[in-house]
């Protein structure tokens, strides 16, 4: 539309109401209430210097300057600005510690400590039986020593820290010995080769990438060397014609020289998976038990946990890491001792395990179950995306995640979304996939092999009703 004559657009600007006359009508009412003056003054002059820039085009509308329609258009801007950037999604990925997705849900009891935390003073650095400053470690380090037998622990903010921090520590401007086949990269292009630079400590290699032996660790002990490290290739794995030397072998050998070995688990688990038909992956316990002086491992991966690295081992060891001044710049806060706190305390009735730790009862989820669970939300979803696609209950493959047990999946049922008249989806697919991740609670899945995927390992029953509901109101 051309834009306006010089007397018409006088015109239209006499009909802007007042900023003040709008604030005080009884549409705004609400608003002020639930957002405060500043905030609906700054969206309330955006809205009407929007309709002065239309009304110079000859596009704008003077209904759109009623107190109603004002109101709306404010309330909109103001709900966009204050929606929380960190949103609940529906993971149907069919990965379950999925890194971008914030990997382990906290159980229950995890969560209630965390808000008793946020809310109410706690002794995180009081000792409450002296009465004086205490150390925020002895919260949960002797639980900690428990469930893995180790002598002494402390706790930073994750794995990667942990390993800094150790490094830091025990190793600056000292040689560590790692086999080649363990230099590994890990989300985000984070290696270990990094990590050890940062730390001021010097990569000794030894070995191949497929195969390490024992002499090669003895024949590059020296007197600059300050420990032997092992690191759990928890993102990929090597098959055909390889060789490892275990914990177990390599403890006695660096233990001869007076050396410590430190071992990198990863993902870490505190029992044997194996007994509800997972993979085996080593507990942090047999870690310890063959000889590792020092273990690593992470508090939101297989522990099922919030966030956190976890350091245990020797007390002498532990001792000296906890002194470094990187210590402080790398520790937790209370909210992720309060949570991690109930987490371990779940592990001392492993028989109830799988019924109360999260991450395990997804883990474990019968394929069968999750299959009445697609067949359940299928028509729903059908409905809601339209006859332009089929939508079909099938099984397939979740793994776990996070870089534990990388090459081993678990069987599982989702929805299969193709294209109706059987053609390639292409942008068909892309586009349904931006539908579903632009929902008010965001549907994740995965498009692959022509299909759109949604594994509904870890959709449970509260969340089943929910994504149903959602669909309810979704029409193509």
């Amino acid at each position: 539309m051309s834009d306006v004559s010089g007397s018409e657009l006088r015109a239209l600007m006499a009909r802007v109401p007042s900023v003040e006359k709008v604030m005080a009508s009884a549409e705004f009412a609400a608003l002020l209430n639930e957002f405060g003056r500043t905030q609906v003054l700054t969206a309330l002059r955006e809205a009407l210097d929007q309709w002065r820039v239309s009304a110079q085009s000859g596009s704008a509308s003077v209904s759109a300057l009623d107190a109603a329609q004002l109101q709306a258009s404010v309330e909109a801007t103001l709900r966009r600005r204050n929606q929380s950037r960190l949103r609940s999604v529906f993971n149907l990925t069919g990965t379950v510690l999925h890194t971008n997705l914030g990997r382990a849900l906290l159980p229950d009891e995890a969560v209630q400590a965390v808000v008793k935390a946020l809310t109410q003073p706690a002794n995180l650095e009081f000792d409450l039986g002296t009465g004086k400053r205490g150390d925020r470690d002895d919260l949960i380090d002797e639980l900690i020593c428990e469930l893995t037998g180790a002598e002494a622990a402390t706790v930073v903010n994750n794995n990667a820290a942990a390993v800094l921090l150790t490094l830091s520590a025990l190793a600056a401007r000292k040689d560590v010995i790692v086999s080649r086949g363990e230099l590994v990269e890990i989300g985000g292009a984070f290696r270990i080769p990094d990590i050890m630079s940062r730390a001021g400590a010097k990569l000794r290699e030894v070995g191949t990438t497929n195969r390490t032996h024992l002499k090669d660790y003895a024949e590059a002990i020296g007197p600059q060397t300050a420990l032997l490290m092992k690191v759990h290739t928890s993102n990929y794995a090597i098959h055909g014609f390889t060789k490892e030397v275990g914990v177990g072998a390599i403890a006695p050998l660096a233990h001869s020289h007076g050396l410590p070995v430190a071992v990198d688990l990863g993902s870490g688990t505190l029992v044997d998976l194996s007994q509800w038909g997972l993979p085996h992956e080593a507990t942090v316990r047999e870690t310890v038990e063959a000889g590792a002086d020092l273990v690593t491992f992470s508090g939101d991966k297989l522990l099922g946990g919030p966030q956190a690295g976890l350091i245990v081992g020797r007390r002498n060891l532990i001792a000296r890491i906890k002194k470094h001044p990187l210590k402080r710049a790398l520790r937790v806060g209370k909210l992720t001792l309060a949570a991690l706190e109930p987490v371990l305390q779940l592990y001392r009735a492993p028989e109830k395990l799988v019924e109360r730790l999260t991450t395990l009862r997804l883990l474990t989820r019968p394929a069968d179950e999750i299959r009445l669970a697609a067949e359940r939300v299928q028509p729903f979803l059908q409905r809601a995306i339209g006859e332009r696609y089929a939508v079909a209950t099938e099984p397939m493959f979740s793994q776990i995640g996070s870089g534990a047990l990388p090459v081993d999946v678990l069987p599982s049922y989702g929805l299969v979304i193709r294209t109706a008249d059987g053609k390639r989806g292409g942008r068909q697919l892309i586009a349904l996939e931006k539908l579903l991740r632009e929902m008010a609670r965001p549907v994740i899945g995965r498009i692959a092999d022509d299909a759109l995927r949604l594994d509904l390992r870890c959709l449970e029953a509260a969340d089943e009703a929910q994504l149903v509901e959602q669909l309810k109101g979704t029409h193509a």
